[in-house]
């Protein structure tokens, strides 16, 4: 099971980053995570730019995420909505068919940011069929280093729960709509 794991911000030491990484490292047996931090990298969308003119960078996101089997997504809140940097990179998939019936469930690694998950919800569920809004894992570790991220998620409780999360979420992803308990700390 390879899962592409989509960071929403382009900061450098970004907790939803070193989140996902701390899962990647923490992953159960048979599932492979490789972690996307490129979002600041992607230029702004534009169609003209799309087909033969396509950026490097963006064919190569595409490619990523056609290559997985599901997408989790990691995203900081900006103004009570979606980074735009996130919001850019899911524009860049609108128009092609690497997302559309992409198993995608939500991580995330703050106590707040509920309005950013809703609408990110709500834009999930309009580029993919195959969004399992109710599969959801929180650990709020707003604060902290990567170090700590890595050493709070090791902590066999909260490990208990991300690996479930991704065991279910990686059954999901091979039986597309099995219904997944919600995860939150």
């Amino acid at each position: 099971m390879k899962i592409l794991a989509i960071s929403g911000s382009a900061r450098r030491l970004s907790t939803n980053t070193a989140l996902l990484k701390a899962m990647q490292v923490i992953a159960p047996t048979g599932i492979v995570i490789d972690v996307f931090d490129g979002i600041g990298d992607l230029p702004v969308f534009s169609p003209d730019l799309e087909g033969s003119d396509e950026p490097d960078n963006v064919r190569l996101f595409k490619q990523a995420i056609s290559e997985s089997d599901g997408l989790v997504i990691s995203s900081p809140e900006y103004v009570r909505s979606i980074p735009g940097g996130l919001k850019n990179a899911i524009d860049w998939l609108v128009s092609g068919d690497q997302v559309i019936g992409k198993s995608i469930a939500l991580v995330h690694a703050s106590h707040r940011g509920d309005d950013m998950l809703n609408i990110l919800r709500t834009v999930l569920s309009t580029v993919s069929s195959n969004f399992n809004e109710s599969l959801f894992f929180r650990l709020p570790v707003m604060k902290d280093t990567s170090e700590q991220i890595l050493e709070i998620l090791e902590a066999p409780s909260n490990r208990e729960m991300a690996e479930r999360f991704l065991v279910d979420f990686a059954s999901f992803c091979q039986n597309r709509g099995v219904d997944s308990p919600n995860f939150q700390l």
